[in-house]
């Protein structure tokens, strides 16, 4: 199997005919056709449907065009750490929904301005799929809130770590978080992810029954609905405007006032390692006071 095969592979996928990728590779449309046969004929396998038009890849076109695109990725990031050029080759990214996603694209941005070879290809999804992503090697690292365990291959360092806010409009005078919590229509974060089990269980020790109004699964939104007077609610502090803008009051949550921490798992003696420990100093830089530099750990 020669990886310019594979390049032309990818390439038809990319473009959808044989002439397009014809001009990306550099090579004639008959040359590119007997690459495509020659793999075929070594796999023992149809990689296109030919009685279309443009032709479609097989089932089995599918299955070599991933590996193919896995092999390539190998080549690029092995090519790149023999040359001693690390900080280039594809780094691929997993996050979960968190508000502390706002401050990846801006990472990313200065990752790329300071290492215009690298490229982060970046997926979203829940933290369960991406730490199996990670331990399987489908991903190189992901950013997750804190788990009870993990893989014994994998590790986890914490960027962040921030206070978790009472948050009521900013007409409530009161500021007993108890007392509130027990009297005011209560916006509940409901998702599947370790921040609202962290509150949930927060607010069951202090022992409150809260009054349910709304039950909404993104931070977002219960700032939003907060703001406009339906409820009080608990969010984390990187979701909230800065500075306050008046229209929110912000009261420690939990006594004493509860964090959580968001990270990046990686596995352990990870080819990428490098490039996940700059990745991790500008995450820890840009959470500013809150951040968790990977020395400390």
């Amino acid at each position: 199997m020669d990886t310019r095969q594979l390049k032309t592979l990818v390439a038809i996928a990319a473009h959808r005919t044989f002439a397009k990728a014809a001009e990306v590779v550099g090579l004639t449309p008959s040359a590119v056709s007997q690459q495509i046969q020659a793999l075929e004929a070594e796999l023992d396998v149809q990689l296109f449907e030919r009685s279309s038009r443009p032709p479609s890849l097989t089932p089995q076109g599918v299955q070599v065009l991933d590996l193919a695109k896995e092999i390539l990725r190998l080549e690029e990031n092995a090519v790149a750490s023999l040359k001693g050029n690390r900080i280039s080759g594809v780094l691929r990214l997993g996050t979960v929904r968190t508000n502390a996603l706002n401050l990846l694209p801006e990472a990313i941005v200065k990752m790329h301005d300071q290492y215009p070879a690298l490229k982060i290809n970046l997926r979203v999804g829940l933290s369960s799929s991406m730490i199996s992503d990670v331990a399987s090697g489908r991903l190189d690292a992901a950013l997750v809130a804190e788990h009870v365990s993990l893989p014994p291959q994998l590790r986890w360092s914490p960027f962040l770590c921030e206070p978790l806010w009472l948050i009521v409009p900013g007409s409530v005078k009161e500021r007993d978080p108890v007392h509130i919590l027990g009297t005011y229509p209560f916006v509940r974060y409901v998702n599947n992810v370790p921040l609202a089990n962290l509150i949930d269980t927060e607010i069951s020790r202090m022992g409150v029954i809260t009054l349910d109004v709304a039950e909404i699964d993104t931070i977002g939104s219960i700032v939003s609905c907060v703001r406009q007077g339906l409820g009080v609610s608990v969010v984390p502090h990187v979701s909230l405007p800065s500075p306050d803008d008046g229209s929110l009051v912000r009261i420690p949550f939990g006594m004493p006032q509860v964090n959580r921490q968001i990270g990046i798992v990686e596995r352990i003696n990870a080819p990428r390692g490098d490039v996940i420990h700059r990745l991790h100093g500008l995450l820890a830089q840009l959470c500013g006071e809150h951040g968790i530099s990977r020395n400390a750990d």
